[in-house]
This record gives structure tokens, C-alpha cells and sequence, in this order.
């Protein structure tokens, strides 16, 4: 919904003259009544409601005409609340922000006119309206697929995530009650998986949020970064922690290979480094594109 409002936003004035434009040229709106508004349901695609109250009452006369039905649930409410923030002059049409409709469930923006002693209102959905107009490309099909694969993705990595964070618990209370040579090494060990097992549900989890759950359809590069950075901190500490059972294993039987050890913080220590680049790089391009 903040993507639909934000594009909208951005093109304000293009959006409320076409929907302005269109409605005028179709003349007197109140004739399209007498056939549910059909020719208007034609005209516009995003168009999902229509309804008129009494400009003197500014109780609803005629019920809710969607696309494909009619309900009488609305007829007779009083809807002055609707013309509160709406300037009604010389027969003009004027254009709400957008709003979450009670009616239909969806963002949409209204146009309002009154012509005579009736309001008529008109709710555009946002979404569809963007889409129409080339603010928004929005493939349904292509959307249902990629939606299956996340889901099918996003959920078997909680299984793998599950069953990682299994073993560990299963590895560590089997060396403890069933093995004599209990170490070090039995602690650190199922550390490691249960660190790599948060690592990969927190990535399962991001990944149901973002695309399957609440679909994001622009383009946001914070999230992106943020969800990156957040999974290479996760490897960084099991990379960490399993290098410090390599210096501990290391320590006790042969001082010797002290310098795999070394390799291995090493290793972890560039990829320190290039995250922390990466991080201010990202911080800096955000900063920029604020400006």
C-alpha cells in the first residue's frame, strides 16, 4: 500500500487530470445510472464503486454498484463524513487522497461531482489505475508463480532451519549422556549448527515476509541491504565461533598447526572488513539518493 500512495504521489497532477479529463468527456454522469454505470465500468477498468447520496441530506439514495453486483446494505446511510475534506463547486470533480475502502477492502482514491441535487462518487482502485496508466507493472500470472516458488523456497528452508537446530540438540545430549569423551569440542559444535540454523530461518522468514506475505512490488534497496548484512553477521559469528574451536582443538593436541587457526580468523576478519565497505558504501549511496 506505501508503494501504491508513494507512486501516486509522484504523479499527483497526471493521474487526477486523466480521471478529471475521462469523466468529463463522457457528459452528464447521471444518465449512466439507469444501466448501473456500465459504459463508465468500460471506460475505466480501475473503476470498482459507485454510489450517490442527497446533496441536501447527504444520505445515500442508490445502493453500492460494483463491476459485476449490486448491494442495497449501504442505502440510506448517512455519509457527511465523506464530504468533509471534499470542496463541491461549479460542478467540478474533486479527488480524495488515497484511503483504505471499507466497501471493497483496497486502497483506491474517490472522485466526487455533484450535478443537481445528487453526489455522485466514483472509487478508482490504486492499484489498478497505476497499472493502467504505466506507473506500475503488475503481471498476475507471472506473480502467481513467483509467489509458489517463494512459498515452496521460504518454507523448506524453515524445514532445513528446524532439523539444523535437531541435530545440534540431538548431538550435544547424545555426547553428553551417552559418550564418555565429553569435550569442548560437543559444546562448540552444535553452536555452530544452531547459529546456521538461525541463519537460514531468519532468511526464510525475510524472504515469506517480503514475497509472499506482504508483497513488496517496488524496488527497496534498504531492505535488500538490511537482509544481506543481517545473514553475513550471522555466518560471520559461526565463522567466528568455529574458528575458536579450531584454536582450542589446536591448542590441546598439536601447537604446530596454530597457523590453520590463523588462516581461518583471517579469512573471517577480510570478510570483517568488506562488510563493514559494503555497509558504508550502501549508507552513503542511501544518503545521496535523499538528496
Amino acid at each position: 500500500m506505501k508503494e501504491f500512495i508513494d507512486i501516486y504521489r509522484q504523479n499527483t497532477n497526471e493521474i487526477e487530470q486523466f480521471v478529471r479529463e475521462t469523466l468529463e468527456n463522457t457528459g452528464d454522469l447521471k444518465r449512466h445510472k439507469n444501466n448501473d454505470f456500465k459504459k463508465l465500468f468500460e471506460i475505466f477498468p480501475s473503476l470498482e464503486l459507485v454510489y450517490i447520496i442527497d446533496s441536501h441530506t447527504n444520505i445515500q439514495t442508490s445502493p453500492n454498484i460494483y463491476r459485476h453486483k449490486t448491494t442495497h446494505i449501504a442505502t440510506g446511510r448517512d455519509r457527511s463524513y465523506l464530504l468533509k475534506n471534499i470542496s463541491l463547486k461549479n460542478n467540478e470533480i474533486s479527488i480524495t487522497k488515497p484511503y483504505v475502502s471499507s466497501a471493497t477492502g483496497n486502497t483506491c482514491i474517490t472522485a466526487v461531482k455533484q450535478e443537481g441535487e445528487e453526489i455522485l462518487f466514483f472509487d478508482f482502485d490504486l492499484a489498478n489505475l497505476l497499472q493502467k496508466l504505466g506507473f506500475l507493472e503488475l503481471h498476475n500470472q507471472l506473480n502467481i508463480i513467483n509467489k509458489s516458488f517463494y512459498i515452496g523456497a521460504g518454507f523448506s528452508m524453515v524445514i532445513l532451519a528446524i532439523f539444523t537446530i535437531g541435530y545440534a540438540l540431538i548431538s550435544f545430549f547424545h555426547t553428553l549422556l551417552f559418550e564418555a569423551n565429553f569435550s569442548i569440542e560437543a559444546i562448540f559444535k552444535p553452536v555452530v549448527a544452531l547459529t546456521l540454523g538461525l541463519a537460514i530461518f531468519d532468511l526464510a522468514k525475510t524472504i515469506l515476509e517480503q514475497e509472499v506475505f506482504f508483497k513488496s512490488y517496488g524496488k527497496n534497496t534498504k531492505n535488500e541491504y538490511r537482509l544481506l548484512i543481517k545473514f553475513l553477521i550471522t555466518i560471520i559469528i559461526a565463522l567466528l565461533i568455529e574458528a575458536l574451536m579450531v584454536v582450542f582443538k589446536i591448542a590441546i593436541s598439536d601447537y604446530t598447526q596454530l597457523i590453520n587457526a590463523f588462516y581461518l580468523i583471517l579469512g573471517v576478519s577480510v570478510i570483517i572488513t568488506a562488510l563493514s565497505i559494503f555497509v558504508y558504501l550502501s549508507q552513503k549511496a542511501n544518503c545521496y539518493d535523499l538528496k
